[in-house]
């Protein structure tokens, strides 16, 4: 039986700037009220997803199955 591989991929995005993302990503985005929600948001999708966080410093969460 041949073995399935999943590559990386984002699963979703929180941001707390609707700017920040553009339209047709293929990830879910989650807009946050402020840094404090972005970061609440993004653990709790983290452990839902088994998937982790990485900050891009710049007000944008993304959620990636590694």
């Amino acid at each position: 039986m041949a073995e399935i591989v999943q590559r990386k991929s984002i699963l979703a995005i929180v941001t707390t700037d609707r700017e920040r993302v553009a339209a047709g990503t293929g990830a879910a985005v989650f807009y946050a009220r402020d840094e404090n929600e972005a970061q609440q948001t993004a653990f709790l999708l983290s452990r839902i997803l088994d998937a982790m966080v990485h900050d891009l410093e710049n007000g944008v969460l993304i959620l990636v199955r590694h």
